[in-house]
């Protein structure tokens, strides 16, 4: 059986979950999503499946896929506690050789692609699962911004600013933040500019971008995020 990262952590993943994905993250995802109500979905790498419940509260029918068995296990027992007819799967987001082409009228994947070795394989596998004119959206870590040499610098004036250094070496890294969960896992950094070109040339056509700046009580913990985002959300279509 083969393990990730996040079989390690699930758990304590399943712990934190509601404050990673809260109205600062998820809010924006479903408002690019828009309505999904009586599409067939994918949630790609769906972790502890808190997405795929979102989806599925708004009238979708969703399939959730991930590497992690423990998160996966996680996710069911949701499912058993509160009945949303969410299916859940394993795979491997890079080939889901079990999943056949055009199954899905949309594929969403939320904070996960920055995870993922090969992400040539896994945007041309969403283009492969996606019925002509589905759409894809996805969040990421900021990559401008949230680098292996970024951090927060202070003006005189006390305003938060950003320190971004070694943007364009594209690596594995670890946050030194080690009650995070990219001091956990890790991440895989690439330049905004890499994502981009490789949606477009597996043939995903991009829609719309948001860069939402934090507001409300995570704004007010986190100010520097109402200067510059920490969270990067796209929509992609796939053409004729």
């Amino acid at each position: 059986m083969q393990a990730t990262p996040y079989d390690d952590i699930a758990d304590w993943y399943d712990e934190i979950a509601p404050a990673i994905s809260n109205d600062a993250t998820l809010s924006p995802f479903l408002v690019i999503v828009g309505d999904v109500a009586g599409q067939r979905l994918c949630d790609l790498a769906c972790g502890q499946g808190i997405l795929a419940r979102a989806l599925a509260r708004r009238g979708a029918s969703v399939v959730g896929i991930d590497l992690s068995r423990r998160m996966l296990e996680i996710a069911r027992r949701y499912e058993r506690d509160e009945p949303l007819g969410v299916g859940y799967l394993y795979g491997d987001a890079q080939t889901l050789d079990a999943v056949r082409d055009e199954s899905f009228d949309g594929v969403a994947c939320h904070l996960a692609l920055m995870d993922i070795p090969d992400l040539d394989a896994v945007v041309q596998t969403v283009h492969r699962i996606l019925r002509t004119g589905g759409w894809f959206a996805f969040s990421i870590v900021h990559p401008c911004f949230q680098t292996p040499g970024s951090e927060w610098l202070v003006h005189s004036d006390g305003k938060a600013c950003r320190g971004v250094s070694g943007y364009f070496v594209e690596r594995f890294w670890r946050s030194e933040n080690l009650a995070g969960v990219r001091g956990k896992v890790g991440a895989h950094h690439r330049m905004l500019s890499t994502y981009l070109n490789a949606l477009v040339a597996a043939g995903l056509q991009i829609e719309r971008t948001i860069e939402p700046p934090e507001t409300g009580e995570r704004g007010r913990l986190h100010p520097g995020n109402r200067e510059v985002p920490w969270l990067f959300f796209g929509r992609c279509r796939k053409g004729d």
